[in-house]
């Protein structure tokens, strides 16, 4: 299958699965109307869903069956889809577009938005810890939730997003080794949860070394996503981005275009994907759509 149509496939994949989770009429889930609705509208409204992806790769990659990725996927996404509503909010960045669309705050009002955003966090967890969801053995599934609690937080994404906003109109005394550590945090730590949970989504004891390069994979990547994030908010325009640009200019953010240069920036996006190759270079054939996933970042244009 080659990756267009893997894309598809998979994408297709997991906003059925969650549809299910979410459906359109809640019967029996005794969620207020609201509520659910803001948490679809927040779900439910496209996205390339790159973290869901790369739970899939990781997965199929090491010989795990699509069955037991579904459950890890959702979760990453559904958690990724709680921080985009908070980090829209105008507490964080203020923003009113997402995904071409209002913002959920927009859409409804900030204490909705905040109360989805809580809901679909710990519907996250829910998806994990269930066995009808994700029926792995115990010792697998009290690591993936170990994992992606502690790469969602404060010492992670959490904690990226307070020191990203701590970094504002602070551009000159930030160092190249600085932004690495924000990024890392906010935006890498969760791609890093993504390959981590479909690698451990199986029956299977895991190989430790290859579980360490397949991280190491997906800190590349994710140091590239948010280069490649900053590239965009330079270049780009509303109606391709789907979002504000020029906000990290306007905030006096300090990012990798403006500490290294749009050139430089551009070459070490390209410097971590052959990084990130190399890296999964053990896996051979299988991991051609890793790779593709590593190229797609790096190359997109929104």
């Amino acid at each position: 299958m080659n990756f267009a149509a893997y894309q598809k496939t998979y994408i297709h994949r997991i906003e059925s699965y969650l549809e299910k989770i979410l459906p359109k009429d809640p019967i029996n889930l005794n969620i207020p109307s609201e509520l659910h609705t803001a948490m679809r509208y927040s779900v439910l409204n496209g996205g390339k869903r790159l973290r869901p992806l790369l739970v899939y790769a990781t997965g199929q990659a090491l010989g795990n069956p699509p069955e037991l990725l579904d459950a890890p996927a959702a979760a990453i996404e559904l958690i990724h889809c709680y921080s985009l509503i908070h980090d829209d909010l105008p507490g964080m960045d203020n923003d009113d577009l997402r995904r071409g669309k209002p913002t959920c705050h927009k859409a409804f009002n900030e204490a909705t938005a905040i109360l989805a955003g809580d809901a679909l966090q710990t519907l996250a967890f829910q998806i994990l810890s269930d066995p009808k969801h994700n029926p792995i053995p115990n010792q697998h599934k009290c690591l993936m939730i170990n994992h992606l609690a502690t790469r969602s937080g404060a010492n992670g994404m959490v904690g990226g997003q307070s020191l990203d906003l701590a970094s504002e109109d602070k551009d000159l005394f930030l160092t190249i080794g600085d932004l690495r550590d924000i990024h890392q945090r906010k935006t890498g730590a969760l791609i890093e949860a993504s390959v981590t949970l479909g690698a451990l989504a199986t029956e299977n004891e895991i190989e430790h070394q290859h579980l360490l390069k397949l991280q190491n994979y997906a800190r590349c990547i994710g140091l590239a996503f948010q280069i490649q994030d900053d590239i965009l908010d330079i270049v780009s325009n509303v109606q391709t981005l789907g979002k504000t640009v020029g906000k990290d200019v306007q905030q006096n953010k300090a990012t990798f275009p403006s500490r290294l240069g749009l050139e430089t920036a551009q070459q070490y996006a390209q410097t971590l994907h052959l990084e990130a190759l190399e890296t999964i270079s053990f896996l051979q054939e299988k991991a051609f759509y890793l790779a593709e996933l590593s190229g797609m970042i790096i190359n997109r244009a929104s």
